[in-house]
């Protein structure tokens, strides 16, 4: 096996580097068999959108604060707990953008696309899901859309649902929601096709962010789950990232 190892700044991350390339080597990221973050959920993530053309399986260890989808590196060898590893699809969500100069933009985000106020105003945002509008008015900070590798990251601090990681849905999660005050989001099939628009966007300016990526000044958002860029992620066969999530849900 091959292998291209990277880490975050964490002295530990940068240390544990520093020998599994004694023990292994490194080798580029286009000769490498798999791609080894050495990190938190946030270095997975950058990884996979820098490195996702390149059709390479990712196994990240865990050195970071959260590190929910990131494994815990054991005395076992490296090549048995790939080899031995569970396999999942992170399959992203493509977000294309419209700004109010009818500019176009377009992002992939594997956790999340977010629309969120950018003024001291609440965003009013039309929801329409599968060309049907669902909610004409939700007044609130603003919306979100998961996927299910997404769903224990801004999902969650929002109060939205977390999902099974292989469920196919999506979670749509209102963000500081005033008007309906009790509406809670929904969850939709991955083949869903989203679409939000900004009301009154003249006084009450959006932007809108895919992941690490934000544009501002938008008018209307469309989201649809996506084969292009989809990602293989592995996970430690003896630490079920089922029982994880699992867990997660009765965490208070």
């Amino acid at each position: 096996m091959k292998f291209h190892f990277l880490s975050s700044n964490n002295p530990e991350a940068k240390n544990t580097e520093k020998k599994l390339t004694e023990l292994f080597g490194q080798n580029s990221v286009e000769d490498a068999d798999y791609i080894i973050p050495i990190g938190g959920d946030g270095l997975l993530l950058k990884s996979l959108h820098n490195f996702n053309k390149l059709n390479k399986p990712f196994f990240g260890i865990n050195f970071g604060s959260i590190g929910f989808l990131m494994n815990n590196l054991s005395n076992e060898n490296l090549n048995d707990m790939i080899t031995n590893a569970k396999k999942s699809t992170f399959k992203p969500l493509k977000m294309t953008a419209q700004s109010v100069n009818n500019e176009i933009f377009e992002a992939y985000a594997y956790n999340e696309v977010s629309l969120m106020r950018q003024t001291h105003l609440a965003s009013k945002i039309k929801i329409k899901i599968n060309e049907k509008v669902k909610m004409e008015e939700l007044i609130c900070d603003g919306v979100l859309l998961s996927t299910s590798a997404g769903s224990t990251a801004y999902n969650l601090s929002a109060h939205g649902s977390i999902l099974p990681l292989d469920s196919n849905i999506l979670a749509l999660t209102p963000i500081s929601a005033f008007r309906p005050r009790r509406w809670r989001g929904a969850l939709l099939s991955e083949i869903s096709k989203i679409d939000f628009e900004v009301l009154n966007n003249d006084e009450r300016s959006s932007s809108v962010t895919a992941d690490n990526v934000e544009f501002r000044d938008i008018s209307r958002v469309n989201i649809v789950s996506s084969d292009e860029n989809k990602c293989t992620v592995l996970f430690d066969s003896k630490h079920s990232i089922e029982d994880k999530i699992l867990n997660e849900q009765f965490n208070f």
